[in-house]
């Protein structure tokens, strides 16, 4: 663990909210001094980096019993911190840019920025979910993030064999509009970077599941709408569709909880969500992919 005087440059160039950073740092010592903190951190920064970079380990970050308040809320950021050595370790091995490092990993901001947004209090939204960046399975390339996985059983018509090496499309929050040229450069950096320093691993095909795949928001949206042409890109699967009405509310408004009936209608995305809501209709998590080889937006509208 980094010492009180150097843990807030690391806890910025992470992108953690500067709001938390100095709180952080005071419960750092707690952290640090308790013996029973000290082991839980310890255990959990070994079955963090366990087989780093490997695909398919399951891994479970044990969760603090400890009484809700600030300490348990936020002691996710510390096992993060103290295994960014060997994060970094394992990307400089594999050749990965410092600057590709770092708009990676500063995913631990955005995620305690979504908290707040959603909570008002400090917080780490979805440590799960950042345990991808921090094994060197996910990365950050333009608009886009990038994770390394395999295509398990696919519902969209002809998609790859199952087991198939891909890479799986995730949209990060505040990181603009998802335009055309925004995708295309991302699709253009991910085959360099992948090819570059995974050149045993051959990624055929690109996945993504996501509520901006319900192919009912083209009855909502312009054709030339960002969300449409995205889509456009995927061939999407029809059958094991899976509701996610909150999903849409989530992303959109920044809550999952939100009433319905008092949704904004500010943005034709916002008076979509909520309009179909509102009239009892459901979205959907949509499944696709596409090959990527040769995929650009023009390509597939």
């Amino acid at each position: 663990m980094p010492d009180a005087d150097d843990l807030p440059e690391i806890l910025i160039d992470l992108a953690v909210p500067h709001e938390d950073i100095e709180a952080l740092v005071r419960m750092r010592r707690r952290v640090v001094d308790d013996p029973e903190l000290r082991r839980f951190l310890e255990a959990s920064v070994e079955e963090l980096v366990r087989d780093m970079g490997t695909l398919g380990a399951r891994v479970e970050l044990p969760e603090l019993d400890w009484p809700a308040g600030p300490l348990q809320r936020c002691f996710p950021v510390y096992v993060f911190v103290a295994a960014l050595p060997h994060t970094r370790a394992y990307h400089r091995e594999r050749g990965v840019p410092a600057e590709v490092t770092r708009r990676t990993l500063a995913d631990l901001g955005r995620n305690m920025a979504v908290h707040r947004r959603r909570h008002g209090r400090a917080g780490v939204q979805a440590p799960r979910w950042l345990t991808h960046h921090f094994r060197g399975e996910l990365y950050q390339l333009g608009r886009l993030q990038f994770e390394r996985t395999r295509t398990g059983q696919m519902s969209a018509a002809d998609g790859p064999d199952p087991d198939t090496l891909c890479l799986n499309l995730h949209i990060p929050d505040f990181h603009g509009p998802l335009s055309p040229a925004a995708c295309d450069r991302s699709l253009a950096l991910a085959r360099e970077f992948f090819a570059r320093h995974f050149p045993e691993e051959r990624y055929s095909a690109a996945l993504c599941h996501s509520w901006l795949l319900d192919p009912q928001l083209k009855e909502y949206l312009p054709a030339d709408s960002n969300i449409v042409r995205f889509q456009e890109r995927f061939r999407i699967g029809r059958d094991d569709v899976e509701e996610a009405d909150t999903e849409p509310v989530q992303f959109v408004f920044g809550d999952p909880e939100l009433p319905v009936e008092g949704l904004p209608r500010r943005t034709a995305v916002e008076r979509a969500v909520g309009d179909h809501l509102r009239a009892g209709g459901h979205w959907y998590i949509g499944h696709g992919w596409f090959p990527l080889e040769g995929s650009t937006s023009a390509g597939r509208r």
